[in-house]
């Protein structure tokens, strides 16, 4: 069976800019795949390839083992996109906007409007399905912009920052909803500024830098790469940070990270157990009072700073 997506030497360069560099990305059925990657890395730029909407300079790209750039048509049938902003029309419906999709998809009125029925129950908008879009909340708006993504029941779905402006509940929200796709079939590529949300969702992560992939793996895996778990506490008085930051710098492989806002130390250790009892010992003995203190492996957003270099974005 054909990976979902097979992308092989992708080049895209944009004047002095040089968006893809090389590119290489394969994603098997049955995943959600999250790309993550700083601002330029070239995410957007991958996504738009794979929806047929940008053409590469050089390289191969396939979708279900179909030739995206000798049969973008073809393509263009088994894909939906979802991209930053919803893409609805205000003042219409949510049923009127979730036809009109389904009848530019092809089907017919009646199949469409099967379709759209469908599509209002999977994401829970019946009850809102003949109110005009303009009176839904964020998170109702993006549910319909996903909702049309899927009316015309497209095997891969793009999803370029999906929740980007969502508060949390509405992100949760939508999270469900792309998990119900997901067990019913649909495979997902995602791309996504917020690392909980990779963490959440996807099977398979991909992290591309300056248009090369620079590291993947499932979560776990490429937390395992980091290598080591994680002190971290809380201390009860600003004032003894610095006294908690030298403790742990005994204990730590690396020099302790210290973040003044949140009172917070953390330094990442080998054999991570017996090292915590270490550091409840030094504290003591320091007399330094700590709110919280706890073992754990790398966050994402650690993975991603350690391979990069750069801030989530």
């Amino acid at each position: 069976m054909a990976p979902i997506i097979e992308a092989h030497n992708l080049v895209k360069q944009y004047r002095r800019v040089r968006a893809l560099d090389g590119l290489d990305l394969v994603a098997e059925e049955g995943r959600v795949v999250a790309l993550l990657g700083p601002n330029g890395a070239g995410k957007t730029t991958f996504v738009r390839m794979v929806a047929t909407l940008t053409q590469p300079d050089a390289g191969t790209l396939r979708v279900a083992g179909i030739d995206a750039l000798a049969e973008p048509e073809r393509v263009r049938r088994l894909i939906g996109l979802a991209g930053q902003a919803a893409a609805v029309e205000p003042t219409m419906t949510g049923r009127e906007n979730l036809e009109i999709v389904a009848r530019l998809f092809g089907l017919d009125r009646w199949a469409a409007r099967a379709a759209t029925e469908k599509v209002l129950r999977d994401f829970d908008l019946e009850d809102a399905a003949d109110r005009a879009v303009k009176t839904y909340s964020g998170g109702m708006r993006r549910r319909v912009d996903l909702g049309a993504s899927m009316v015309g029941s497209p095997r891969l779905l793009l999803l370029d920052e999906p929740t980007t402006g969502l508060d949390p509940r509405s992100r949760i929200e939508l999270w469900e909803s792309i998990r119900t796709l997901v067990e019913r079939g649909t495979d997902v590529l995602l791309t996504t500024q917020y690392l909980d949300e990779a963490d959440q969702l996807a099977t398979d992560i991909v992290i591309i830098d300056h248009g090369r992939v620079v590291a993947s793996g499932t979560p776990a895996e490429l937390k395992a790469k980091v290598g080591g778990d994680v002190v971290e506490l809380h201390v009860r008085d600003v004032a003894a940070l610095a006294g908690a930051g030298r403790a742990l710098r005994l204990l730590g492989t690396e020099p302790p990270e210290v973040d003044l806002a949140t009172r917070r130390v953390s330094v990442r250790v080998e054999r991570g157990s017996e090292n915590l009892r270490d550091a409840l010992r030094v504290l003591d003995d320091s007399a330094i009072a700590v709110d919280d203190i706890t073992l754990r492996r790398p966050t994402l957003d650690e993975v991603f700073l350690t391979l990069t270099g750069k801030e989530s974005a």
